[in-house]
């Protein structure tokens, strides 16, 4: 398949420029005007190139998702991307230098989501043959674990043969995804009693107290054999030294290797109780992402991906587990074939060094379209 990488390397300054396209219009997930700002970006491409745009699911409370539909057949492939980031407006700028071009979202992952724009623009112009209908999914809440697209992921998954998420490859190696950590979300507000820290300090029940205690409990919780780890990222509570304060709150994020640990972690949490007579607990959250485990189906379709790769003379495939969770996680639980990984090579994720390799752009997005049709 020398012409899917000629027709890339031909067209490489095109594909940059609309990766860079689509990073200058900043996507925060917590951000729905800016975040429906970059789908009409999406939109735009898509209408340029195949003359129609992906229907919009529309959101209230996050961009609007997009599901985008190429080819024919009675069998589906699920390509997934998302084009939310953590990234505020104006947090990052966008930078090219040495062969790298830095910018909020760009390895995680619009350069992905481009790169498969281009690898179904060049099935259409090079009038590849299709084994099956592709279903192209845009999401606006991979972020925060796609509250509002889960089911719609899950209900294409499940009508789906197999599915490829365009998440980056592993830093440095290259290397596809074929494992994540599942991953589970909570929030705990405590409550307790305010009073004067001076005059009446026996009177109160301090909330910041309490929560320290239960934050290092928490913590203690991490076991490294088991690929266990908890971390309590982010606490609030309290105002004026003078007072005891009478809220606090803290949020933790847990990521497991196995389902087991993850019902260990979610039964303790929701079996938390106060340490102190008088404070009162409320837990929020739960399981997000369950565990993605490499299985046969998975040596399969890797098996394909070599072939592909081989198609375009890209060399070894190599795969591995990672901790950080994706889209990948709920559709591989649901036993679809899962191959995540697929998108821009780079380094720096959820990093202020966040970037892309220029150079590798055009040969990743030559594997995907040939992984495509290999399936």
């Amino acid at each position: 398949m020398d012409e899917i990488k000629t027709f890339m390397e031909e067209n490489k300054e095109q594909i940059i420029k609309d990766i860079k396209y689509l990073v200058e219009a900043d996507s925060p997930t917590d951000n729905k005007i800016l975040a429906d700002e970059c789908k009409k970006r999406i939109q735009s491409l898509l209408k340029d190139y195949f003359g129609y745009e992906a229907e919009e699911i529309i959101q209230e409370e996050y961009g609007d998702h997009l599901r985008f539909e190429y080819g024919t057949g009675d069998e589906t492939i699920l390509i997934l991307s998302h084009y939310d980031t953590v990234w505020d407006k104006d947090d990052l700028e966008l930078v090219e230098k040495q062969n790298k071009i830095y910018g909020p979202g760009i390895l995680d992952m619009k350069g992905g989501l481009v790169q498969t724009i281009w690898a179904l623009k060049a099935i259409k112009n090079l009038e590849l043959s299709l084994n099956k209908k592709i279903v192209f999914l845009c999401t606006s809440d991979e972020e925060v674990g796609s509250p509002s697209s889960e089911e719609l992921i899950t209900d294409e998954a499940l009508n789906s043969t197999a599915t490829l998420v365009t998440e980056p490859p592993v830093a440095g190696s290259k290397a596809l995804k074929s494992g994540r950590k599942g991953s589970s979300r909570y929030y705990v507000d405590i409550y307790g009693k305010a009073a004067h820290s001076g005059n009446n300090h026996e009177d109160g029940i301090n909330a910041i107290k309490e929560a320290a205690q239960h934050i290092v409990k928490l913590e203690s919780l991490t076991d490294y054999d088991k690929g266990t780890t908890i971390n309590v990222g982010s606490i609030e509570g309290g105002g004026k030294l003078n007072v005891i304060p009478d809220h606090a709150r803290f949020g933790v994020n847990v990521r497991v290797e196995m389902e087991e640990e993850q019902t260990r972690i979610d039964d303790y949490m929701n079996s938390l109780s106060a340490y102190t007579e008088g404070i009162a607990l409320e837990v929020f959250g739960g399981i997000n992402r369950p565990p993605m485990t490499k299985n046969q189906d998975t040596v399969e379709l890797l098996e394909v991906a070599q072939e592909a790769a081989d198609n375009i003379g890209m060399g070894e495939i190599k795969d591995a587990f990672v901790g950080g969770g994706s889209d990948a996680n709920f559709t591989a639980n649901l036993g679809v074939p899962t191959l995540d990984g697929l998108g821009a090579v780079g380094a720096g994720i959820h990093a202020e060094n966040e970037h892309i390799v220029v150079d590798e752009v055009p040969e990743r997005a030559s594997f995907l379209c040939s992984l495509i049709v290999s399936l």
